[in-house]
């Protein structure tokens, strides 16, 4: 990231707005209006990381702003206008621009409504005050450019420090969702929150509940796609935040006994988050860190002090991706990311239950199969859950792994392992065996099944014969 002291220290960098942005400018002036850039455009302008998503606020309501708009836009769209928000598109030669302005306002929830109610204000300054933070708090007004900064965003962004334009407590009463942008901008700008913010944040956590789950769940996503998750995650923990959004995050701070007998799962389960994304080649993968975040979330509920004195958490993964899936189910997330997460919490201890390392075929094609589309983050979640200290230990389950995904390869290059099904179909099944549709079609499909895992092909004749030889038997 470049330096936020030196963006602030130069007045240039106040200035290097867009030229579509200066155009715009110039367009509601002659209507009349006023308009500037605000936001995340202008503190990411001076941080020298500006995208194609700009943001304006203007004193023109969401009707005329419509009509400035439409003649000079390629695309309008007017999904958020009950919150004072147009949409639209302006494509250049350069690039192609998401485009919102938002006419000056504040919400306000009430003590009940999981719904901000909007009214307009009348001035920038009245606007920037409602904002979540100071860094947050700057404008722009165009087409100058002039820049505007009454509650000092731009020696906070020198500072990369989080702090509110007005008292973090009425902040937060307006709309309780900023105490969750908090730890989500500390994790994306890695910046530090005022002592008097995570003291608000603490004091008003409850005030969370009253926001909707789907608003949290977005929150939570952005945090955990950011480049600094654990910092945020950190954050909802210690002011009591996931005690209200993700208890099972919290709950992993268990007492450790007096020998020290099993890990920080809490410590484990950050370390774990953050190996996983350096395993990432594609760029974030939301799938994968919501899996590595939630593998061990079933400790808690298995924890067992044995009579030998050893910690155990026998079947945590089976109890985790049933919490999982209910968590996720709760935070309104899509039921096919569900599915995926669970089912990688399910599986993250598999590879642990083969022993040292001597793969049967079999038990490869069981691996391969269970895992389905999820094996290459498979993969990577379980070298991920390595977090021990010990380097001889590490350094083997590493060599072990190797050896699982040398076996994979191998056996891909011999067999179709990424689509593992019987030789012979229902339809051929019904007419070896003469039978009609009905249950035993699907036990003699479970038959040849098992034993294509277990044998590797048959072939046609070879499966047909041992269909028979399996129909006899059960006659």
């Amino acid at each position: 990231m470049p330096n936020a002291s030196n963006a602030a220290q130069t007045p240039q960098a106040r200035h290097r707005i867009e030229p579509v942005a200066e155009d715009l400018g110039r367009l509601f002036r002659a209507a009349g209006f006023q308009l500037a850039l605000v936001g995340g455009s202008v503190r990411d302008t001076l941080l020298g990381r500006l995208g194609n998503d700009l943001d304006f606020t203007t004193d023109a309501r969401p009707e005329q702003v419509l009509r400035i708009l439409r003649p000079w836009a390629d695309a309008v769209w007017e999904v958020g206008i009950a919150f004072g928000t147009v949409g639209a598109r302006k494509d250049t030669e350069d690039r192609d621009f998401q485009i919102e302005i938002t006419t000056y306002r504040s919400e306000v929830y009430d003590r009940t409504s999981r719904k901000p109610e909007v009214s307009y204000g009348d001035t920038i300054e009245e606007d920037l005050l409602r904002r979540d933070f100071t860094v947050n708090a700057m404008a722009v007004a165009l087409p100058g450019p002039d820049f505007i900064d009454p509650y000092g965003g731009l020696d906070d962004l020198a500072a990369r420090v989080l702090r509110t334009p007005g008292t973090p407590e009425s902040s937060f009463s307006d709309d309780p969702l900023r105490m969750m942008r908090a730890a989500r901008f500390a994790a994306q700008l890695d910046f530090e929150v005022a002592p008097e913010v995570v003291a608000a944040m603490t004091e008003m956590a409850d005030r969370i509940s009253i926001v909707s789950a789907e608003r949290i769940r977005d929150e939570l996503n952005k945090l955990l796609l950011s480049a600094h998750p654990r910092k945020g995650l950190r954050l909802l923990v210690d002011t009591g935040l996931a005690d209200r959004v993700l208890p099972e995050l919290s709950a992993l701070r268990l007492e450790r006994d007096e020998h020290f007998r099993h890990k920080d799962v809490y410590e484990h389960t950050l370390t774990v988050l953050e190996q996983a994304i350096d395993l990432e080649t594609d760029g974030p993968d939301l799938t994968l860190r919501l899996a590595a975040l939630l593998h061990d979330i079933g400790k808690p509920r298995t924890r067992r002090f044995e009579p030998d004195g050893r910690v155990s958490f026998h079947h945590h993964e089976v109890v985790g991706a049933k919490l999982t899936k209910a968590r996720m189910t709760q935070l309104k997330y899509p039921n096919d990311q569900i599915k995926d997460v669970s089912r990688l919490v399910e599986l993250h201890l598999r590879f642990h239950g083969y022993g040292s390392g001597e793969w049967t075929d079999s038990a490869v094609r069981r691996y391969v199969r269970d895992a389905g589309p999820l094996l290459e983050r498979l993969h990577k979640l379980t070298r991920s859950d390595c977090t021990t200290r010990n380097k001889r230990k590490a350094l083997a389950l590493s060599r072990t792994y190797d050896s699982l995904e040398a076996r994979i390869a191998e056996l891909k290059e011999q067999e179709e392992l990424d689509a593992i099904r019987p030789d012979l179909d229902g339809n051929r099944i019904m007419e070896v065996l003469g039978i009609p549709p009905g249950p035993a079609v699907g036990r003699a499909y479970q038959h040849l099944l098992e034993l294509r895992l277990e044998n590797g092909p048959l072939g046609e004749e070879g499966a047909e014969a041992a269909l028979r030889e399996w129909w006899a038997a059960q006659q």
